[in-house]
């Protein structure tokens, strides 16, 4: 299996470092190398990598508001000289950090792990939301790599959405109208115009003013789902 690998760094010495690093790696296939942020989106957008190695600290955007841009997260491995931003980046359940200077054993770690993530996502189409697509979520000084499976409930807050999962709420820069376009329909429903829910979630349904409905999710949360919305959402679920 090769993997369809980006590597993103402002610095053009630390890119050629790497890049001869990863000559002993067979399975790593370099497609493209990016300088700054806006470049490596661009990139990503039409490369569809499989892998990232990226520099958090970078003149712009860093590591960080370059994830947050994504609305589908590749594999990432942060290498970074900052002790401080490689604990973040654990924090955020990064497959892995690298602090630079590499060091060949670290790097064999990382790919190793790399290679058994994105093997077991293999079936995916490039490109398409499903369960185990991953979103980054950057809230504060915390970060999130998220599957879209354990999201269980999205709420509109402004121009933020509130992403809900396990007894975590961040807030993610993103319009629910485009989350709608961009996740998959056989697992999440928009019950009205604020909400939309994961259909893996539902503990109970019940009927209420207008030919609405109440609908209590396994987390305890209850959402309504519009007059507007209940009909589709009656056919949906064969009610």
């Amino acid at each position: 299996m090769k993997i369809k690998t980006l590597l993103i760094d402002d610095e053009e010495l630390a890119r050629n470092e790497l890049k001869f690093l990863l000559k002993d790696f067979s399975q790593i296939q370099i497609v493209g190398e990016a300088s700054n942020a806006d470049e490596a989106i661009s990139m990503i957008d039409s490369l569809k990598p499989d892998l990232l190695f990226l520099d958090i600290s970078m003149p712009g955007k860093n590591g960080f508001e370059l994830l947050e841009e994504l609305t589908q997260t590749p594999e990432v491995i942060f290498v970074t000289a900052f002790d401080e931003f490689a604990i973040k980046a654990f924090e955020a359940n990064a497959l892995y950090y690298i602090l630079k200077p590499i060091k060949q054993e670290r790097l064999q770690r990382a790919i190793e792990k790399a290679e058994k993530h994105i093997e077991e996502h293999q079936g995916q189409e490039s490109g398409n939301l499903s369960s185990d697509s991953q979103v980054f979520i950057k809230d504060g000084e915390k970060c999130y790599f998220i599957k879209i499976g354990d999201i269980f409930l999205l709420e509109s807050a402004g121009n933020y959405v509130k992403v809900f999962f396990e007894n975590k709420k961040p807030l993610l820069h993103k319009s629910l109208n485009l989350l709608e376009e961009k996740l998959p329909q056989e697992i999440f429903f928009r019950v009205n115009r604020q909400q939309m829910i994961n259909l893996n979630y539902i503990q109970n349904i019940e009927s209420y003013f207008k030919g609405g409905l109440h609908v209590t999710l396994k987390s305890g949360h209850t959402v309504e789902v519009s007059t507007r919305q209940a009909v589709r959402f009656k056919e949906l679920m064969s009610l």
